[in-house]
């Protein structure tokens, strides 16, 4: 059963802690993004230099004999030079001079990733557990601007240089800012955790994007959603990740649930878990069933839930679209929550997402662990 739309309401979307609020009512106060969040900068063009002049056409004059005698001997003697040339015997640089070399041609085509300087790590705070948060910036190509992201080290990540994390991408609201997930308190809330042991340590990256209302989403220019990915091999570059798909989760809040699910679906061997808390779904029903093989034979661990008092997100859209997501080959579990659309009930179950995130990835390590070890026992 498709999972119907509602355009008047999964289009505005909640970034404060407070409860939600109408159009033309009186607001509670927003928590504004941060100003290190650099604006877009000035748009780089190229310019074309001019044609050269045509050369002067000189008058026709008869050659005399004796001319066309030398003007044939330098002719035949060119045609040795070039053809020893083709043939290796000579460079161009003998047939015209040691100092004749060309200018090289321009160089169009972009630098591969891994050529490019590492953007630098500004430290944000840190804390008695040894954690840190960290801020990067750099230029994004898939924006055609500025992209910046939050990152979570664990407290052990500074004294254990020889392990690697797995790492959980967060997704932000409606033309919100990604150290929402800070103000709710996930820096703490992570600590806690990996100290009692109720996950593994791990890397959380939150994501910045451009101000808009089509967050997450390739709209124009803007590449948002590719630019997910973008985040995603930078961070495999910069940081002790195990850079696999089953070492990979991404979650989001409110549409940051739709974006977090349309870039696992549009890049399934990227991902391997896929959380959405208040988000929804519309229009993503074509991406599952191309998806279906691989869910299939990788599988997918997701974890949807929505609040019943929602006026913003249907919420009965989560549990339908994780039955959807489970006739295609995965793990998923919908839930509604008491209660309405706020940043608030995203912190009041932060831990249970991040729980679910942690246990998920530890099982998609181990199938593909197996998987392994069959594959080479079939070899």
């Amino acid at each position: 059963m498709p999972v119907t739309a509602n355009a008047s309401r999964a289009s505005l979307w909640l970034e404060s802690l407070g409860d939600w609020h109408w159009p033309g009512r009186t607001a509670h106060s927003e928590v504004l993004p941060p100003a290190w969040i650099p604006a877009e900068p000035p748009r780089l063009e190229l310019s074309l230099a001019g044609a050269a002049p045509a050369a002067a056409v000189r008058p026709h004059t008869r050659l005399r004999p004796w001319r066309v005698f030398f003007t044939g001997l330098a002719s035949a003697l060119l045609a040795i030079c070039c053809a020893l040339a083709l043939n290796g015997s000579l460079t161009l640089n003998d047939v015209l001079g040691e100092h004749a070399t060309p200018a090289p041609a321009p160089q169009l085509a972009r630098a591969p990733a891994s050529a490019l300087a590492l953007p630098p790590l500004q430290r944000l705070s840190g804390d008695r557990a040894g954690s840190s948060i960290d801020r990067v910036s750099f230029h994004s190509a898939d924006l055609g601007a500025r992209g910046a992201f939050l990152v979570y080290l664990p407290p052990d990540y500074a004294t254990s240089s020889a392990l690697r994390y797995p790492v959980l991408y967060l997704l932000h609201g409606r033309d919100g800012h990604a150290s929402a997930f800070v103000e709710i308190g996930i820096q703490h809330t992570l600590d806690t955790m990996i100290e009692h042991g109720a996950i593994a340590p791990l890397i959380a990256i939150m994501i910045q994007d451009q101000p808009t209302l089509q967050n997450w989403r390739d709209v124009g220019q803007r590449h948002s959603a590719s630019y997910v990915v973008e985040v995603q091999r930078l961070v495999d570059r910069m940081f002790r990740t195990v850079p696999a798909r089953a070492a990979r989760a991404i979650a989001g809040s409110s549409m940051g649930g739709y974006g977090a699910m349309h870039v696992a679906l549009a890049n399934p061997y990227t991902f391997s878990v896929v959380e959405s808390w208040l988000g929804f779904f519309d229009g993503l029903e074509g991406e599952l069933r191309a998806d279906a093989p691989v869910i299939s034979r990788l599988g997918l661990h997701a974890f949807l839930y929505g609040a019943e008092a929602d006026p913003v997100a249907v919420p009965e859209e989560d549990p339908l679209f994780a039955a959807q997501l489970s006739a295609a080959g995965a793990q998923a579990e919908g839930v509604v929550y008491p209660g309405g659309h706020s940043l608030g009930k995203v912190r009041e179950h932060l831990a249970t997402g991040l729980q679910f995130a942690s246990r998920s990835l530890a099982a998609a390590r181990s199938r593909e662990d197996i998987e392994e070890a069959h594959a080479r026992w079939r070899g």
